[in-house]
Order: C-alpha cells, then sequence, then structure tokens
C-alpha cells in the first residue's frame, strides 16, 4: 500500500512541476475567459430595463451577474477539455499500450494529472478571479441570508459541491472517451455532448428559468451539477433541507459514473488488439 501511495504522489508531483514550468499563460487565458462576462452584464441590464421587473425566475438583476461570475468558478473544476478526445485518440493510435505492460493504471494516472492541472491552474489563475470578484463585488452586497456568505452550512456545502463537480467532470467525461474501443472516431459525440453540456449544465442560464417538465428532466440527468448546482448553493437558491439530499445525489453520481468508467475499460479491453512495437 505504501509503495502504492508513493508511486501516485510521485507522478502528482511531476505533473504539477511541468505544469508549472510551461503554462504561464494561465493568468492571462483565465482573465480573458471573463471578457464574454461584460456582454452578459449588459444584456441582462437591457432585459430588466425592458420587463421593468427587479426580478426574474427568483433572480434579482445582482444575482445574475454573480451566478455567471460563479458558474465562470464551477466550469474551472468542472471542464476537462481534451480529456475525452485524448482518451480516444490513445486507443485509436495504440497509446494506451503503455498502460498495459506497466504497473500504471491509465485511469488512476489521468485522473492525477487532471488533479496537478486544477492544482497548478488555481495557484496561478487565484490572482485574476480575485481581481473580478474584488470588482464585482458590489453584485454580491444583497444576496439572501441563506447564501454561502453568510451562512457556514451554505459555504461548506458550496465547497463540496465544487469538488465533487471536478470529480464527476473527469469521470463522466473519462466514460465518454473510453466509448473509443467500440468507436474508433467519436468527434461528432463529443461535438453533441459540448452542445448540450453548454445549455444543461446551467453554464448559459440558471436552470430555474426552465418550465415544467423540462426543469423536472434536467433535474434529473448529473449536467446540472458541473455549472448550475454549485453557483445556486451559494447564492442561497438551494434550501438547507434540501443540500443533504441534493449532494447525496450529486455523490451518487459520481460513484456511478466511476464505476461505469472502471467497467468499460475492462470490457474495452477485451476488444482492444495492438500490434507492432
Amino acid at each position: 500500500m505504501s509503495a502504492r501511495i508513493a508511486t501516485w504522489w510521485t507522478i502528482l508531483r511531476i505533473c504539477l512541476e511541468e505544469r508549472l514550468v510551461y503554462r504561464g499563460d494561465f493568468a492571462l487565458g483565465t482573465l480573458m475567459r471573463f471578457l464574454p462576462i461584460v456582454t452578459q452584464i449588459f444584456l441582462w441590464y437591457a432585459i430588466f430595463e425592458a420587463r421593468g421587473s427587479s426580478a426574474l425566475a427568483g433572480y434579482s438583476y445582482e444575482e445574475f451577474v454573480a451566478y455567471y461570475l460563479l458558474t465562470m468558478v464551477s466550469r474551472a473544476f468542472s471542464s476537462m477539455p481534451g480529456l475525452a478526445s485524448g482518451i480516444t485518440r490513445q486507443i485509436r493510435d495504440g497509446e494506451i499500450k503503455k498502460y498495459l505492460i506497466q504497473p500504471v493504471d491509465m485511469l488512476g494516472f489521468l485522473f492525477l494529472s487532471r488533479f496537478a492541472h486544477k492544482i497548478a491552474y488555481y495557484s496561478v489563475a487565484i490572482g485574476p478571479f480575485a481581481l473580478v470578484f474584488f470588482l464585482c463585488r458590489g453584485y454580491f452586497h444583497n444576496l439572501p441570508a441563506e447564501a454561502a456568505t453568510h451562512s457556514p452550512a451554505t459555504a461548506a456545502a458550496f465547497a463540496a459541491s465544487l469538488v465533487m463537480s471536478f470529480v464527476l467532470g473527469f469521470y463522466l467525461e473519462a466514460s465518454l472517451g473510453l466509448i473509443g474501443f467500440w468507436w474508433l472516431e467519436v468527434s461528432s459525440l463529443l461535438f453533441v455532448y459540448m452542445l448540450f453540456n453548454f445549455f444543461l449544465s446551467g453554464h448559459m442560464f440558471p436552470l430555474d428559468m426552465l418550465p415544467q417538465p423540462w426543469r423536472a428532466i434536467f433535474d434529473a440527468i448529473p449536467l446540472k451539477y458541473l455549472a448550475y448546482y454549485p453557483a445556486a448553493v451559494f447564492l442561497g437558491k438551494v434550501k438547507h433541507a434540501d443540500l443533504a439530499i441534493d449532494l447525496c445525489v450529486q455523490f451518487a453520481w459520481v460513484v456511478f459514473f466511476i464505476g461505469l468508467s472502471r467497467f468499460m475499460f475492462q470490457r474495452g479491453l477485451k476488444r482492444y488488439s495492438g500490434f507492432g512495437g
């Protein structure tokens, strides 16, 4: 057991060192990702002005802006750019053979690699995040009493939802990438997934705006935990009585996709054939 822990620690340390050395663009890239928020601020200001209403779907104008800022944080945790396509490419090109002849678990290695990526990313990008949230601090002043800024329980739930969104995002996309054992080309499938993910995760608009039965349908799928749910928890849109239940559901989805990815990997190896040196 101690040898395995030492192996995983070595992998994590090397991955982290590599990213801190060559990813100096994290800070500037993070700041640029916030630029579309400026458009969202003017857009929703115009919508609220035209409606002459102080609230829309239970959100004030300030809460709408705060929501979009918080979804940027959520997506920074849950997004896994290039993971699924990278797994498929390794299967198609035969690179996966290195995991079959070495005592290193592929999914474990990739998970540690992404974990190191997130550590390196936030170590560098925390400055731009802090700057943007400081400049937009006025949008967080009038949050409900249930918001994370007022309630330790809500703050803890927000942190837990972010951590689980990272694990969920990794194993969900890993499962999509492992489809490469059956379909060698999954780029079209990944494009469709990313399109639906953008809408159904709440990245484009709060899912509270959806009418029934669509709201109930989208609540039943895991995508909302990638962006919408952590932001809604922080803003106090999830009642305290529902926090524990929702976090358990999110945890259940995490366990499901961990099991699914492991099952797909083992089944896929039975189909895989590698030739050459």
